[in-house]
């Protein structure tokens, strides 16, 4: 070897080493930018919390994540969070500004909440077929004539019901009955009934059903419905 050889040889070197790097993390970012689109298209979705109409159960700011696969694979049930588009005139206008630049690829490829208004959260308490009515004697919400107890309603100090108005409906086939977990700071299937949908979510319209809180990750639990919330209602379904 010559000595010119041998001194660039360690250079070389360097370079090359440096140049597969980067061309290996330019491989591994472009992997994971496609492997976070695919889960956002078709599994998992993130979103975040606008307003205080699911208070305690979750806060303004707070991140959740939703399976998509609800309702096309999997059936919504009672008391599943749902996110779902407004059918129309559910939501307030709200001065937020869109999404800019790099936080708009990284809410296209599923690595940031999406922050668009045009999603509502709430909590399935009738589905297609339930009688859904309020309130019974302890001032219940009833589902099929049975009262159901909710351990994740907030109520206002000095109110007794879970809702301030009455309602009784029938909820149509393929459609959910909603209500936010704040019954009193909830614009909910209640206070829409003069819609065009009359208060029902079509289930076409879900997106999927929140199942973690993962941020902030001081909050980070599980979603779900507290066990025996609903038991009986499907017993009494058509009585």
């Amino acid at each position: 070897m010559s000595e010119a050889e041998a001194t660039t040889s360690p250079q070389r070197t360097r370079r090359g080493g440096v140049l597969g790097f980067l061309r290996d993390l330019l491989v591994i970012l472009v992997v994971a930018f496609l492997v976070s689109f695919l889960l956002k298209t078709f599994l998992v979705r993130s979103f975040f919390i606008p307003s205080e109409s699911m208070e305690n159960t979750l806060q303004i700011d707070d991140r959740i994540l939703v399976n998509q696969l609800v309702p096309d694979l999997i059936d919504v049930q009672r008391g599943d969070i749902v996110v779902f588009k407004d059918p129309g005139g559910w939501l307030y206008p709200r001065g937020t500004e869109p999404p800019r630049g790099f936080e708009r690829v990284l809410q296209a490829v599923g690595l940031a909440a999406d922050t668009s208004n045009e999603y509502v959260v709430k909590r399935v308490i009738g589905v297609g077929g339930d009688r859904v009515e309020c309130c019974d004697a302890q001032g219940r919400v009833m589902v099929n004539g049975v009262p159901i107890d909710e351990p994740y309603v907030v109520i206002p100090p000095g109110e007794t019901r879970a809702s301030a108005i009455d309602f009784d409906v029938t909820v149509p086939e393929n459609s959910l009955w909603v209500m936010g977990d704040n019954r009193y700071q909830s614009k909910d299937s209640r206070y829409n009934q003069d819609q065009p949908g009359k208060g029902f979510v079509p289930e076409d319209e879900v997106v999927g059903r929140a199942f973690v809180l993962n941020w902030p990750l001081n909050r980070f639990t599980w979603l779900g419905t507290p066990e025996g919330t609903f038991t009986g209602v499907d017993a009494a379904k058509g009585d």
